[in-house]
């Protein structure tokens, strides 16, 4: 009976370990959204994005009604 208990416990610590996120688990998280949007910003302003978000507007405000 003791052993199982030992083994619960030392399963609830390894899957119930920390409640939150770490400092460093936080840095990373920031460097990886940081990157995200430099990478979604480059793909946005590209050439052919703003051009094709340029007409998609031109027509919507071209509409009569």
């Amino acid at each position: 009976m003791m052993i199982v208990s030992k083994i619960q416990q030392r399963w609830r610590r390894a899957i119930g370990g920390d409640a939150g996120m770490s400092t460093v688990e936080y840095a990373i998280g920031t460097i990886a959204a940081a990157a995200f949007a430099a990478v979604l910003y480059k793909v946005v302003t590209g050439g052919a994005i703003t051009t094709a978000l340029t007409d998609l507007v031109q027509q919507a405000l071209s509409v009569k009604f």
